[in-house]
């Protein structure tokens, strides 16, 4: 089991784990995992367990992007379709 880590130093970390770029955007770890699978957030897999990492900064910004473009109406498709030509 992965212990919580103090929301304020996950801000300043450069890779952040799965739950942690949900609280910070504010989506369910399983909406970060779907686009995840979907090859819309890019992340590596390390250590033994093969967890995934995700860069904060650039993760951030793409989830912030993507919920912007289901809120003027996009499909997931059009947005795959806008991240991966």
């Amino acid at each position: 089991m992965q212990v919580k880590r103090d929301l304020n130093k996950v801000k300043e970390m450069e890779y952040i784990r799965q739950s942690e770029l949900a609280e910070l955007t504010g989506v369910r770890p399983s909406t970060i995992k779907y686009y995840s699978e979907l090859g819309l957030i890019s992340y590596k897999q390390e250590g033994d367990r093969l967890s995934k990492r995700y860069d904060r900064e650039d993760s951030i910004k793409r989830v912030q992007e993507i919920l912007e473009l289901r809120k003027q109406g996009k499909s997931i498709a059009e947005i795959i379709e806008y991240y991966i030509k």
